[in-house]
């Protein structure tokens, strides 16, 4: 496994792979940089964007820059489970298992709310444990293996929520956002004769990858940080306008993404900064508002900058390694 040790090697790593999705995503480093972190934490990621903001080109650019298998399954009301996890079939005599799309490094899940809650859940195993289970038998998926799953967040005809269960296993939910002016004029010039993903390469590898998961999970987190991170998830659930607020997931989710943001900032420390960039996008998502928000307009978003401003933030604390000696 090739080996990631020094908080200077993830940087440069990072910068890399963030150079080499930037020919395909303009003007998109720090939604880059927070999808990689995704992928660090091992957690699964949720694009809800308009139709047309780079969601899908984000999922293939990420797969080809680490050398990860890609595939992409359209997720429709007549989806069936065996379409994305496999079946087994009747082959000389015996059942013979056939894998379905899920087995590769990526799986983009594309508007995955338009696929009925029971192929949805057709994912939550795989996503929870890295396996699927059919007629019995559990069958391993490759390592590493990252979900992107994409919805639109404005059209809901033909559509199905995806329940707590569903939206608690994605670590983060982001939002690609419109390009700025001068990003899609350039994104124009760079399109005209021919798409960059055609021609994208690896510049990282799917054993560099685990190595700097192995790594961003070897980043000091102090007591008063993991303390305030579990603070942020419980004053969710005590919040008036939510009804089911973050669990123990989140906050695990937040450490680790966390984490995985130091490691690519080049630090091996956690910093207060760290957890408060990453919340919203970590805790948003699984709450769930009471009426009395949806009439007052309140979004999980602004529940979560609330959350943010009334708990206290810890002063900065570092590892003993990371203070420079006296001379």
């Amino acid at each position: 496994m090739t080996e990631l040790a020094q908080p200077s090697d993830l940087q440069a790593w990072a910068e890399r792979l963030e150079s080499n999705v930037a020919r395909v995503l303009v003007g998109k480093q720090r939604v880059t940089r927070l999808a990689l972190a995704a992928a660090l934490a091992g957690g699964h990621l949720l694009l809800e964007d308009a139709p047309g903001t780079g969601k899908t080109m984000l999922a293939r650019a990420l797969a080809a820059s680490l050398g990860l298998g890609f595939k992409r399954v359209q997720f429709t009301p007549d989806l069936l489970p065996s379409d994305v996890t496999g079946v087994s079939v009747y082959r000389g005599g015996e059942f013979s298992f056939v894998p379905g799309p899920i087995f590769t490094g990526v799986l983009l899940a594309d508007e995955i709310n338009r696929a009925t809650p029971k192929t949805q859940s057709a994912l939550l195993e795989a996503m929870g444990e890295g396996q699927v289970t059919e007629s019995g038998v559990t069958h391993r998926l490759p390592q590493p293996f990252f979900v992107m799953a994409t919805q639109n967040p404005v059209e809901f005809e033909g559509t199905y929520r995806l329940p707590e269960a569903q939206l608690d296993r994605f670590v983060m939910r982001l939002s690609v956002g419109y390009p700025a002016l001068e990003d899609e004029v350039a994104l124009l010039a760079r399109l005209q004769e021919r798409h960059p993903i055609d021609t994208l390469e690896a510049v990282g590898t799917p054993g560099e990858l685990l190595a700097a998961r192995a790594a961003a999970r070897r980043i000091y987190v102090d007591e008063t940080i993991r303390r305030y991170i579990a603070s942020l998830t419980a004053a969710t659930r005590a919040h008036p306008q939510v009804l089911l607020g973050g669990g123990p997931r989140a906050s695990l989710a937040m450490q680790g993404v966390a984490q995985a943001l130091a490691a690519l900032a080049g630090r091996n420390y956690v910093l207060p900064d760290d957890v408060k960039s990453v919340a919203p996008f970590v805790l948003a998502h699984r709450l769930s508002l009471g009426t009395e928000a949806r009439l007052l307009g309140l979004s999980d978003t602004q529940v979560v900058g609330e959350v943010l401003a009334s708990v206290p933030v810890p002063a900065e604390t570092l590892p003993t390694e990371a203070i420079p000696a006296r001379p």
